[in-house]
């Protein structure tokens, strides 16, 4: 019989998980609905997890963990088909945030027109510093990594782990402009891209050949 298990994070949130287990186990208490809204967020509202990115608080509930009672935010990230239970005295700790707001939007957009700002540092230095921005859950942080990571048809090709890291930004900032604007993934994805487009032609190595000659000098 499947039975449901609930870890906690680093961060406070707790994962809700599948996982066999042999024999009975006790039931947890049964959660009780709370309140529609706590710490300025409230049921159905569609929120931004900084390590998971656009989710929506589909009820915020009472249960008792540990002996403990918690009251806590439950969001759904249905495109991950994930679920995360987040006591709302930590929504803050953790980031969790509102959408942005249109001034927040339209510098982002503005961002991804700038030309490309990439160190001269090692690719595992600059991986590292994307990544973060990309889990910042800040809207224009993640910008930069789109911008400084795209690559026109006329520029030569990422590398896979370029790739990698440009994909994650890009589906964060999608999600969050479409769920800002109301409109399609696929619509969001193409005002991203002609946003893009409209930058400076971007110019130089990619972070393949130059891991080619790091290893090769290795």
């Amino acid at each position: 019989m499947a039975k449901k298990r609930k870890q906690t994070g680093s961060k406070g949130q707790i994962v809700t998980k599948s996982k066999i287990q042999p024999g009975k186990v006790q039931a947890p208490a049964p959660a009780k609905k709370v309140a529609h809204s706590r710490q300025g967020f409230r049921t159905h509202e569609h929120i931004v997890y900084p390590a998971h990115g656009v989710g929506q608080i589909v009820r915020i509930e009472e249960q008792e963990i540990a002996g403990n009672k918690l009251e806590l935010f439950v969001i759904s990230f249905s495109k991950d088909k994930m679920t995360l239970r987040v006591p709302t005295s930590k929504a803050a700790a953790v980031g969790m945030r509102k959408l942005a707001g249109p001034d927040v939007v339209k510098k982002s957009l503005d961002t991804l027109k700038g030309r490309a700002r990439i160190k001269r540092t090692m690719w595992s230095r600059r991986a590292q510093e994307y990544e973060a921005k990309i889990n910042s859950g800040n809207l224009i942080s993640i910008a930069e990594v789109v911008r400084d990571l795209f690559r026109s048809e006329n520029q030569p090709e990422q590398s896979y782990s370029e790739r990698q890291l440009y994909e994650a930004a890009l589906d964060r900032m999608v999600r969050e402009l479409a769920a800002v604007e109301d409109v399609t993934e696929t619509e969001a994805a193409k005002q991203i891209e002609a946003n893009l487009l409209k930058g400076p032609r971007r110019a130089g190595k990619t972070e393949e050949t130059e891991e080619k000659q790091q290893d090769e000098a290795a």
